[in-house]
């Protein structure tokens, strides 16, 4: 930056009209700071080498002040510097035009300080038709400061950017060790991912190789069924025979146990007492309830109806109750299945099985009145589970009728 000059010519009064004052008339000691903060260096050169005609081949500092020098009058150079401004900064000049007083161009001025941008408003507030001298001086005076503040910033920017790029190199240091590690870890997952599509290829193909022996298997149950005509039917009579016989040992065994039971109890009556006429029928009346009550129900061809009980064990249900020969049917008791069609299924049932705990209370009620009524069969189970169904087809036990 030049050297403010000690003797300043005296500052020519403003004009009078509108019109916004050439960098040429401008004073000479505002030419110095407004080409070294209006104009970058690269586009001094530019323009000094251009109105030259060829490189020029003096320096920065030489080829500011040449351009300072031909600020004081107007030449070729001095309007290329005035267009160049005037197209740089013409947002800031459009701002500044509606300023009427120097005061109002002051406080302007004193904006652009605090925000850090001094270039456009130096150069919109010098050309200014209401700048006077003394603003000028001042302006001037300003901009060296802002420039000293400037030049120290810059120095402490300096210290920070030189471990800003201290930093930057241990982070591309760290980043290049990352990237590694990345680079690692891709490799390795490729290498599993094609692991894992061998391996999926391999158990397509065992799956592939499993249903072309369960289609061979299948051919060859086909070519079995049609060589043995009946087949079916023979199994199905197999199954059943293998049920009755189930059933039959089942029975035998209930008969032995009864028969062991019906011996323990005659041993202590044998060393008793003879009773009496009235004693020996009030004992037996008293002991052949509970011998009709014992006997087992035989439930081959029989129809027995399930009330009630879980949905999820009705297949259960059924699958015992036909394994004992018998027919099955169900109703929910009235929970889904129509409350009238009940009616119709007990009267069909040769034995009725009623789970109360999972059943209306109208449907009980209509249970009992009809086995009472009828003289029907019925068992009455608290717990719908498949052991107490099947406790309850062995006992056969009568409800009682209140």
């Amino acid at each position: 930056m030049c050297e403010p000059r000690e003797h300043a010519a005296p500052t020519p009064a403003p004009p009078v009209s509108s019109r916004r004052r050439r960098l040429w008339q401008l004073d000479q000691s505002s030419h110095c700071p407004l080409i070294g903060v209006g104009l970058p260096l690269p586009v001094l050169r530019k323009l000094v080498e251009k109105l030259s005609g060829g490189k020029t081949i003096a320096d920065d500092y030489e080829i500011h002040v040449g351009a300072v020098s031909e600020c004081s009058s107007r030449n070729r150079l001095s309007e290329a510097l005035q267009k160049e401004l005037d197209q740089r900064y013409a947002t800031v000049l459009l701002r500044y035009r509606a300023v009427r007083d120097p005061g109002q161009l002051f406080a302007l001025w004193r904006a652009a300080i605090a925000a850090g941008d001094v270039a456009g408003a130096f150069w919109a507030a010098l050309t200014h038709p209401r700048c006077t001298g003394a603003l000028e001086q001042q302006l001037c005076r300003d901009l060296h400061m802002v420039q000293h503040q400037a030049g120290a910033c810059v120095r402490a920017d300096l210290g920070k950017f030189n471990a800003l790029v201290g930093a930057h190199a241990r982070l591309t240091l760290d980043l290049g060790k990352a990237q590694q590690r990345v680079l690692a870890l891709l490799a390795e997952k490729s290498a599993l991912a094609i692991q894992q599509e061998n391996r999926m290829m391999q158990m397509q193909a065992s799956l592939i190789g499993k249903d072309s022996l369960i289609a061979s298997l299948q051919q060859q149950v086909e070519q079995l069924s049609h060589s043995q005509p009946g087949l079916d039917s023979r199994l199905r009579l197999t199954a059943r025979l293998e049920q009755m016989e189930q059933h039959k040992r089942a029975l035998r065994q209930q008969v032995a146990d009864l028969q062991l039971q019906l011996a323990q109890s005659a041993q202590p009556a044998a060393q008793d007492h003879l009773p009496t006429a009235g004693q020996r029928d009030a004992t037996a009346s008293s002991s052949a309830t509970p011998a009709t009550a014992a006997a087992p129900v035989c439930l081959q061809q029989r129809a027995v109806l399930c009330v009630g009980g879980r949905s999820g064990n009705v297949a259960t249900y059924r699958s015992l109750i036909e394994r004992e020969g018998a027919r099955f049917s169900h109703h929910d008791g009235g929970l889904e299945d129509n409350a009238s069609r009940l009616d119709a299924s007990l009267a069909a049932a040769d034995l009725v099985i009623c789970q109360t705990g999972c059943i209306s209370h109208s449907a009980y009620w209509r249970v009992k009145d009809h086995c009472k009524r009828h003289g029907k069969r019925c068992v009455f189970i608290d717990n719908p589970s498949i052991s107490s169904l099947a406790r309850g087809l062995q006992l056969g036990e009568s409800e009682a009728n209140n």
